[in-house]
Formats: structure tokens, sequence, C-alpha cells
């Protein structure tokens, strides 16, 4: 994972649960590039299609609600969302996310300052985003050290991996 990103915003609302993220009769899929293929299709049948080069998923309240189900956070990732910034997640997504690679920020006031399509800038080391669309910027608690490395590492997995080399 790169310090900063820059990509295309794409904007869900409110209460965006993880049957929603990736619907459960797709919970038999093992390889996560087929969960990919499912991400938020009852919500936007052209999402994977708008995901597929890199966008950085918006969200409002409380998102990832629902089933811990971590099929969710990697159906995400690997349709092309590099990074997944809401008002506020469930404890069990934001987990789930980062222990698969999936950067995950809680931004108050994000969901009414992007609008879907916006140019969006994240800089994890320093907790600045922007939107660079329309100048708005934010100002959020940087992720620590610890979750930084996991994310460096490609997750959770990867960073025991790395740890147990050494």
């Amino acid at each position: 994972m790169k310090g900063k990103i820059i990509s295309k915003a794409i904007v869900f609302g409110n209460n965006i649960d993880t049957d929603v993220i990736l619907p459960g009769k797709y919970l038999i899929l093992v390889d996560p590039n087929e969960l990919g293929k499912h991400a938020l299709e009852s919500l936007d049948t052209e999402f994977v299609a708008k995901a597929k080069d890199g966008v950085i998923l918006v969200g409002g309240k409380n998102f990832g609600c629902g089933s811990s189900r971590e099929q969710a956070s990697l159906a995400l990732k690997y349709s092309g969302v590099k990074c997944v910034i809401a008002e506020s997640f469930a404890r069990i997504f934001f987990r789930n996310a980062i222990n698969i690679g999936l950067p995950a920020i809680e931004c108050k006031g994000i969901s009414d300052a992007v609008k879907t399509g916006d140019e969006v800038a994240v800089d994890f080391k320093t907790g600045k985003i922007e939107n660079l669309s329309n100048g708005k910027k934010f100002q959020v608690e940087k992720l620590p050290p610890f979750i930084m490395q996991i994310l460096e590492d490609g997750g959770l997995i990867e960073n025991l991996r790395r740890k147990q080399k050494k």
C-alpha cells in the first residue's frame, strides 16, 4: 500500500450492510477474484465495471453493518476498491477490512462533501483527505502504526508471515 492514493469516488449512503456488499448466495465462492465480480451488485449493477480501474468508496454512517462475513471486504478489495472512507463503520467490518489489507478510514462529514465521480486524495501517513474536485479538505485521525504495517504488508496473514521470518 502506498502512503497516498488518488482516485475517483463512488458514493453510497448510510447502513450499507454486508448482505448488500456481497449477497449470501455468493458465500460459496472461495476465489477472491470471483467474489469481487459480485460486489454491491444489488445496489449498482455497474459497480464492478466502474471500480475495475480502482476507486475510493465513500459511505455514510454504519458502513458494513450486518453479518461478520469477511467476504464482504474481500469482494470490495478484489472489485477494485482501493480504500473505503465512511462517516462510521460497523466495528467488525472495519477490522475485517484491515485484516485483508483494505484501508478503512472514518471521516465525519465526508458523505456530504463528495459526489460520485469526484477525485479524492487520501494521505495515510498524515491523515489528510481532500476532494480534489471541489477543494474540501479533512483531517482525520491517522491509523496507528501497527494497522499501517498490516496494510503495507497486504493484510494480517502476510503481516504475521513477515514477523515470523524475522
